[in-house]
C-alpha cells in the first residue's frame, strides 16, 4: 500500500481517533480550506455540494480498473487477485453500455408501484419487532429493528430460502469495507475471504432457485432478458450479491442514524410525534443530516476541471456525499442542525444523482419511514439507554449498538 510519511499532517485523515464517530468537523474544515482536495494517497476528495453534484452528474467512470495508480488501485488489484473480480460485474461498478443493460434488468422489479405494495408487509414486520421491544422495555435497536427489517424484506423479495442471517450479516459487513478509501493488509485478506464465502452462498442459492422458480426477484433475474441478452452466471452472482448486501446494509444505517438524530434533538422528536404528516420529509432530512453512505466514487477518463483545478485522467475521485449534505453554502447556516420540516431536504445527494441514482431508494425510504414513524408513535417514553457505539466505518457509517429504553 502507498505509505505516507509520519510527519505529514493530513487534512483528511479517516484514521484519526474519533473520525468515524463524528466526521463532520473534518468535512467542514475541508470545505472551508480546500474543497477540491488532492490527497497524498493519490486520490482527490470533493466536499462542496455543487462540486459533488457536478461530478455525480458527469459522464465519468465508476470502474476502478481505469485508475492508473495510487492506494485504491493497489487495493483493487489485491482484491481482484483474491478471486473477487466477479463482484466487479455488478451495476455499481460498470459503465454504459453494461451498466445500462444490467440496470434495466433489475429496475423492472423496483418500480414505485411494486415497492409501494410492500408497505403492509413492512408495517407488519415493524410492529412485530416493536411488540418485542415493548415487552422487554429496552433494546439495542440495531439487532432489534434496524437490521432484521431490511434484511427480511430483501430476502423475501429475492425469494431466498432460510439462511444463517447472523453469518450473512458478518460477511456483508466485511464486504462493504471494500468501499472504504483505504484498507490495511489484514482487512483486505478478511474482505477477500468474506467475498469468496458470500459468492459461494449466492451460487448455491441461485442453483436452488433454478430448480424452484417462483414469483420473486431472483427468479425474475434468472429469466430476465434485455434486447435478447440474459445475465451470465457471474453477472447474476454479482447483481444478487449487490442487492443482498446493499439491500439491507444501507437501510440499517438510515434507520439507526435517524433515531440517533431524533434522540439528540428532542424538539424534533416531539415535532414528529405531533405532526405525523412530516414523516416522509423527516426521512429526507435524516438522509441529508447523516447520510447512510458517506462517500461514492468516480474515475476521471479525461482531464476534469473543478473550481479551476484540473484533475488528471485515471484519477480516483471521492465525492463526499455526507459533506455535501452539510454544506452551508447550499443549505444555509443551520446545515448542521436536524430540521424535519426543512423545505428542500429532498435535494440531498445521499442516493447519488444521475445515471447511478440508487435503484433501491424508494424501498429504503419506505422502510425508514414506517420503522421510525411507528417507533416514535408507539413509544412516547423513547429515550437513550446508554452510549451509541459506531461501527468504525468511513463510508457505510452507522451505529453498531444503539441502546434505547421505551
Amino acid at each position: 500500500m502507498t505509505e505516507i510519511p509520519l510527519e505529514t499532517e493530513l487534512l483528511f485523515n479517516p484514521f484519526e481517533p474519533g473520525f468515524t464517530d463524528d466526521p463532520y468537523p473534518t468535512y467542514r474544515r475541508m470545505r472551508e480550506t480546500d474543497p477540491v482536495h488532492e490527497h497524498p494517497f493519490g486520490l482527490w476528495i470533493l466536499t462542496g455540494y455543487e462540486e459533488v453534484a457536478q461530478v455525480l452528474r458527469s459522464d465519468l467512470s465508476v470502474d476502478v480498473g481505469r485508475v492508473t495508480s495510487g492506494a485504491f488501485r493497489e487495493q483493487s488489484d489485491e482484491l481482484a487477485s483474491s478471486g473477487l473480480d466477479v463482484l466487479t460485474l455488478s451495476m455499481l461498478d460498470r459503465d454504459p453500455p453494461d451498466h445500462t443493460r444490467l440496470r434495466s434488468l433489475v429496475a423492472k422489479v423496483f418500480t414505485p408501484r411494486k415497492v409501494s405494495a410492500l408497505e403492509p408487509e413492512v408495517t407488519e414486520l415493524v410492529d412485530a419487532a416493536l411488540d418485542e421491544i415493548a415487552e422487554a422495555g429496552r433494546a439495542d435497536l440495531v439487532p432489534a429493528l434496524a437490521f432484521p427489517l431490511p434484511f427480511t424484506v430483501i430476502s423475501r423479495m429475492l425469494g431466498m430460502p432460510p439462511t444463517d442471517s447472523e453469518r450473512v450479516r458478518e460477511l456483508s459487513g466485511l464486504l462493504v469495507r471494500s468501499l472504504e478509501p483505504v484498507n490495511g493488509p489484514e482487512m483486505l485478506a478478511s474482505i477477500a475471504e468474506a467475498g469468496v464465502e458470500m459468492t459461494a452462498i449466492i451460487r448455491e442459492l441461485i442453483a436452488w432457485k433454478r430448480k424452484r422458480p417462483a414469483n420473486d426477484l431472483l427468479s425474475s433475474l434468472i429469466m430476465a432478458e434485455h434486447e435478447g441478452s440474459r445475465l451470465t452466471d457471474d453477472e447474476l452472482v454479482a447483481q444478487v450479491t449487490l442487492l443482498y448486501v446493499a439491500g439491507h446494509e444501507t437501510t440499517v444505517n438510515l434507520i439507526a442514524n435517524g433515531v440517533v438524530a431524533l434522540l439528540r434533538a428532542p424538539e424534533q422528536l416531539a415535532m414528529l410525534r405531533e405532526r405525523p404528516d412530516l414523516a416522509d420529509n423527516a426521512v429526507e432530512e435524516f438522509l441529508r443530516y447523516d447520510s447512510p453512505v458517506q462517500q461514492t466514487r468516480r474515475v476521471t477518463t479525461r482531464p476534469y476541471t473543478v473550481r479551476d483545478r484540473e484533475i488528471p485522467p485515471g484519477t480516483f475521485v471521492v465525492a463526499a456525499l455526507a459533506s455535501a449534505n452539510r454544506d452551508e453554502n447550499y443549505w444555509g447556516p443551520d446545515a448542521d442542525r436536524l430540521r424535519i420540516d426543512r423545505d428542500n431536504a429532498r435535494a440531498h445527494v445521499s442516493f447519488s444523482v444521475g445515471r447511478h441514482h440508487c435503484l433501491g431508494s424508494a424501498l429504503a425510504r419506505l422502510e425508514g419511514r414506517v420503522a421510525i414513524e411507528r417507533l416514535v408513535r408507539r413509544f412516547p417514553g423513547l429515550a437513550p439507554d446508554g452510549e451509541v457505539e459506531w461501527n468504525g466505518r468511513i463510508n457505510l457509517r452507522g451505529p453498531e449498538r444503539l441502546p434505547i429504553s421505551v
